[in-house]
């Protein structure tokens, strides 16, 4: 299929793969784990085992590959979490990393612990700040910068181009953490960067049943090839079954992620001028600090995450999650189906989460209605 059609076209048909023996629209879920030699103890199939490699697996990658537009093509993972320390553990002992000071909870309690026992030297930094940015680079000692743009659960946005500059000027790569932006809104490898990350569990699937990783390069370079070793030894590479549901989910992407968008943003306006909301985080706002630099990097809308901060505090933020109806209470984002949640309570000691929060995920259901009871739940718990 050519790449000359639109994104959102390739991605409806999965790259037009179809099934050669049968012709079948939709090809088949390749689940062996082994394969056959050939007469002269060859594999000219180019596949071996099921631990490093999988038909499935490759054609779902290459719609994600088509997506970031990244040379290096796209590696799955059996999560997003594999996927991203997958990029620490390519390092080297002694390497000093710079990461995002907000940022996916698991992933920094990953640095703070688990880095330090993998020899790595690890500094957070606010990366929406430029300057502290640049201050808490090394030059020459510096090896990866990790950014997450926009910041999960604040929503603070980076400056991508700015980002790779500096972390390019020390020696350094810039990885992207790009899943609630998505690559409907934003595309972090054509901003500079050298890896872009989704935790693909979240709005690249959008069903909340595949459990997924996804890592994308913009150079098939030494670091790269140590990421492929990283997944193939140490057996994280995503299922084929997980695969396949991932790839059906990528078919309808372009049209969930934008609608999803579209949603928040008229919650995130509405919201704003509630009696009983003291603020709402989200960078399609004019007021929200990070706008403009988002309005110049993003596309088709700011994204489907917000953030608000309720009036009365903790007591009135968790209240306010147990009435609502519509929105589920549960943890993950970018399903069809809206998600509401305390996140300083799910984060515990230490985070920069305010305890007056509730992130919002929004999904596809009417906004009226996600409004009309989000309204409801504020005013009930205030009575």
């Amino acid at each position: 299929m050519t790449n000359s059609w639109a994104k959102a076209s390739l991605v409806a048909q999965a790259m037009g793969r179809t099934d050669a023996a049968t012709q079948a629209v939709i090809p088949p879920l390749h689940l062996s784990t082994t394969y056959l030699r050939d007469p002269d103890n060859a594999y000219s199939s180019s596949y071996v085992y099921g631990r490093p490699d999988n038909a499935t697996v490759r054609d779902t990658e290459a719609v994600i590959a088509m997506l970031e537009e990244a040379k290096a093509g796209a590696l799955l993972f059996s999560s997003g979490m594999a996927a991203a320390t997958a990029c620490f553990q390519a390092l080297q002992p002694g390497d000093h990393v710079v990461a995002s000071s907000v940022m996916y909870w698991s992933l920094r309690n990953w640095l703070r612990t688990e880095a330090t026992r993998w020899g790595l030297h690890v500094d957070f930094a606010e990366t929406n700040d430029l300057d502290r940015l640049k201050a808490t680079v090394q030059p020459g000692r510096t090896k990866l910068v990790w950014v997450e743009t926009p910041s999960n659960p604040l929503w603070t946005v980076t400056d991508i181009a700015g980002a790779a500059e500096i972390a390019h000027a020390a020696g350094a790569r810039l990885a992207v953490d790009s899943t609630c932006a998505s690559p409907v809104h934003t595309r972090p490898l054509a901003l500079g960067a050298d890896i872009v990350m989704h935790a693909a569990t979240k709005i690249l699937n959008g069903h909340s049943d595949v459990i997924a990783g996804a890592l994308a390069g913009a150079e098939r370079d030494d670091y790269w090839a140590r990421i492929e070793t990283v997944r193939r030894s140490g057996g994280a590479i995503l299922g084929p079954f997980e695969a396949y549901l991932l790839q059906r989910g990528l078919k309808t992407f372009f049209v969930r992620a934008t609608a999803q968008a579209k949603s928040a943003q008229a919650l995130a306006e509405r919201l704003t001028s509630h009696p009983r909301v003291a603020r709402v985080l989200y960078p399609g706002l004019p007021q929200h600090p990070g706008h403009d630099l988002a309005a110049r990097q993003m596309e088709n809308g700011f994204g489907f995450m917000l953030s608000v901060q309720v009036q009365g505090g903790e007591v009135a933020a968790v209240a306010t999650a147990a009435h609502v109806e519509l929105w589920k209470r549960a943890t993950s984002l970018g399903g069809v189906e809206s998600l509401i949640e305390h996140r300083a309570s799910i984060e515990g000691p230490g985070t920069p989460c305010p305890a007056d929060l509730l992130r919002l995920s929004t999904g596809l259901e009417a906004v009226d209605d996600l409004y009309d009871d989000l309204d409801r739940a504020l005013n009930a718990a205030h009575r």
